[in-house]
């Protein structure tokens, strides 16, 4: 087990690799000057030059991408043009912001796709299985953005039950500092109730939004998962030898279906992460992908890269993660 871990950590150097190519070339084939945003449209050919200077931005591009593939070896990720805050202190303040919601988005989809994709499979051909099916492809479909306005406008502009954006009130009349940067964790180990239903306020719409793509996936993984696994011999077996049908499903069914969901949620996980930029944009979440978002409309190349560099990083350990928990789930799962 030990041997193939360090394999598959081994392995994810070369995705790592190719990753921060295809970040560099594509950001530098962006329209744009980061010295103009930097000093403005009225700035002389003169301040340009020393500005493109002062930032590496003269040199060739191949000489431009081993400074930062430097950089990234000695774990520095380098400093914002715009606002001159080294990305590894914009990381610890935005990470968790993503995480909880991520996290929160994944704990809807699984709480509920897997469930819906169960039943769906029991009741093949029911009007259950049907009614899942047609709202997972709504899932899939609908855009969110529109969704993520649309239930703004609804539970915050005309119902005034959540508040429109942001993770915790301004003026909300208590007090609370954060302390990990997970602000309903925090809440919590400083027993701070008030803050704590605040927060969980603040995360309800966007976790909704964020979550209804990766549970209309899981519902249709487990319920494919799960009709195959069905008709498998030993589950006949079961049925015959009169084990109850719950235990049927529960016990023999559910395991044996779960190495596909499994995979999946790892994957949705990972996609989470870094595809969050149009959430966290409609409810102004301080977290990774609005401020890459930011810095994509700034021309601000190191918070971009160092955004994106991360986010890879997270998604390639939780897939890495994901094939290592293969063999705890299914014994029969070899791991070499």
């Amino acid at each position: 087990m030990g041997f193939y871990i360090l394999k598959r950590l081994f392995s994810l150097l070369p995705v790592l690799l190719g990753i921060t190519l295809l970040v560099f070339g594509f950001l530098h084939l962006i329209p744009g000057d980061p010295a103009v945003v930097l000093l403005g449209e009225r700035a002389t050919p003169e301040q340009l030059v020393a500005v493109r200077t002062q930032l590496g931005l003269d040199k060739p591009l191949l000489v431009q991408y081993l400074a930062f593939l430097n950089s990234l070896f000695h774990l520095d990720l380098g400093t914002s043009i715009i606002s001159g805050i080294p990305i590894a202190d914009e990381l610890k303040v935005r990470c968790p912001a993503t995480f909880e919601l991520a996290i929160a988005a994944m704990a809807i989809a699984l709480i509920i796709g897997i469930p819906a994709g169960i039943v769906a499979a029991i009741r093949r051909n029911s009007w259950v299985d049907n009614l899942t099916m047609t709202g997972s492809l709504l899932g899939v479909s609908v855009p969110v953005y529109w969704l993520g306005l649309l239930l703004i406008y609804l539970f915050a502009v005309n119902l005034h039950w959540l508040p429109p954006s942001g993770r915790i009130s301004v003026d909300g009349g208590f007090n609370f500092q954060p302390i990990t940067g997970f602000y309903i964790l925090d809440a919590v180990l400083q027993g701070n109730s008030t803050a704590l239903l605040d927060g969980f306020a603040h995360l309800v719409l966007p976790a909704v939004t964020l979550s209804t793509i990766p549970l209309a996936i899981l519902a249709r993984i487990t319920r494919s998962s799960m009709l195959e696994t069905l008709a498998q011999d030993y589950i006949r077996t079961a049925k015959a030898k009169g084990v109850p049908k719950f235990w049927v499903v529960c016990r023999h069914a559910l395991k044996n279906a779960l190495l596909p969901v499994t995979t999946i949620a790892g994957l949705q996980f990972g996609t989470l992460l870094g595809g969050a930029i149009l959430t966290e944009t409609i409810f102004a979440w301080p977290g990774i992908g609005s401020w890459i978002y930011q810095g994509i409309l700034e021309r601000d190349y190191p918070v971009v890269q160092g955004g994106v560099v991360f986010v890879a990083i997270a998604f390639v350990l939780v897939n890495a993660l994901i094939d290592i928990s293969y063999g705890f789930i299914d014994p029969r799962i070899q791991l070499r």
